[in-house]
């Protein structure tokens, strides 16, 4: 078997991506995309029709100004949404507006949209993911979505602490982020190569998956943004992963043996202690963490960056097809 086959034997294989025909070639459980990724797919011709959707179904329901660009990039989000998710038997995770992680209340209420947004296209929502940041609004937030039914998937998880508070509140799914991980202290070593075996991002999934499993949490552990396959072998066993197209095509090339490394059975005999979490506990931890607290804030101005990217094309290609229309109708 190939080295993607047998590690499907052992975790629940997701796709990073935002562009269809990839998830279509590899066939995973789920898929996750994120603003980075939505906008990269806009750009692609083949999507044009998923656009063109979006923008004249949010016409329909908004005239013009910042909640008609919103409402587009949301739409926008949950039209490819559902062409993902028929492809894939599984769920798809889609984003909150990263400008709202540190609104408790606004995100509930953009999710609660997102959700709608989906119903009104006949999709259930147990196959919906809503992605937030793990700041300690955030958290709150996806605390009180899922006491509603609308499950969760808390991203840019750097730290121990906002995986125990993440568990303790509830949220169906945490995506730590291991290539992130890496490429701090692989830049503060001098940008020398660390090897998988002692990779702090693979460690930090470790310790995350055992810490959840030994204590008996509900919560799924998915392995995110790696930086090549020996990170994502190092973790089979974890709950999920989800794996960029080129690692998932250079997986599926090879026949390099996969042991399972992770199990809740293993993690279950361990001797690991209960973290009591609040709020006070939650920000001290982070402080203390710099990779956390840098990555963390970077990756939400970066998620932020690229959204506001994709309003700016949003506005553009909405400017272009007044124009013509109104050259179309002579006025």
């Amino acid at each position: 078997m190939s080295a993607l086959d047998q590690l499907k034997q052992h975790t629940v294989i997701v796709a990073d991506t935002g562009d269809i025909d990839a998830i279509a070639a590899h066939r995973p459980q789920d898929a996750t995309t994120n603003p980075s990724l939505l906008w990269k797919a806009v750009q692609m011709p083949q999507y044009s029709d998923l656009v063109d959707t979006a923008i004249q179904s949010a016409q329909q329901s908004v005239q013009d100004g910042d909640r008609l660009v919103d409402d587009i990039v949301d739409r926008l989000a949950v039209v490819f949404g559902c062409r993902i998710l028929d492809i894939i038997p599984g769920r798809v995770s889609t984003e909150v507006d990263a400008r709202l992680s540190f609104q408790e209340e606004a995100t509930v209420e953009r999710a609660r949209r997102i959700i709608e947004l989906y119903a009104q296209s006949g999709i259930d929502r147990n196959r919906i993911l809503i992605k937030i940041a793990s700041t300690w609004e955030g958290i709150r937030a996806a605390e009180r979505l899922e006491r509603e039914g609308i499950h969760c998937n808390l991203t840019l998880l750097f730290g121990f602490g906002q995986a125990v508070a993440c568990a303790d509140a509830g949220v169906t799914l945490i995506s730590p982020f291991v290539g992130r991980i890496y490429d701090w202290y692989r830049a503060r070593q001098g940008g020398d190569d660390i090897p998988a075996e002692s990779d702090p991002g693979v460690a930090s999934v470790t310790r995350i998956y055992n810490y959840f499993k030994k204590h008996g949490y509900d919560t799924q552990v998915m392995g995110a943004s790696f930086r090549h396959t020996g990170q994502i072998i190092r973790l089979c066993g974890c709950d999920l992963l989800t794996i960029s197209p080129a690692l998932l095509q250079e997986l599926a090339a090879s026949d390099d043996r996969v042991p399972r490394r992770l199990s809740a059975e293993a993690a279950a005999a361990m001797e690991i202690p209960v973290v009591p979490m609040d709020e006070a506990t939650f920000r001290w931890m982070l402080n203390e963490d710099a990779m956390a607290t840098e990555k963390l804030a970077e990756g939400i101005r970066s998620f932020a960056a690229d959204l506001e990217r994709l309003r700016e094309w949003v506005k553009e290609r909405c400017q272009a097809s007044s124009l013509s229309a109104s050259e179309a109708s002579g006025t």
